[in-house]
């Protein structure tokens, strides 16, 4: 299976979704399944769909929740940061991180 026919099978299922999430899709489809070509099957493409689709709602919350605490810190003086909001810092780098390596498709580490 290639990305065409990936992105035709997306769309079919989810015909609302505009060409960035089925891009989106496709890529980190394809990067969390060993056997793309298990992806003709539709149970099996809609289960790693669902899956695929919590693991991104799960990091982009965790990244809404880091962008907000990244909000407070920037206003913030960075001669007087505490531990905690050093703390702050690793842990937004840590989320980065996770985006990134589930766009690469490489073991996320957790968080």
């Amino acid at each position: 299976m290639n990305c065409h026919e990936l992105a035709r099978r997306i769309e079919r299922l989810q015909p609302e979704a505009d060409v960035r999430n089925v891009a989106r899709l496709c890529l980190l489809l394809a990067n969390a399944t060993p056997d793309v070509g298990q992806l003709r099957d539709d149970a099996q493409l809609t289960a790693a769909w669902q899956k695929m689709y919590l693991r991104l709602q799960a990091t982009a919350d965790q990244h809404a929740a880091m962008t907000e605490e990244l909000d407070g810190l920037a206003r913030s003086d960075p001669k007087r940061f505490t531990a905690e909001q050093i703390w702050v810092l690793i842990r937004a780098i840590k989320v980065q991180s996770q985006i990134l390596q589930m766009y690469l498709g490489e073991p996320v580490l957790s968080v």
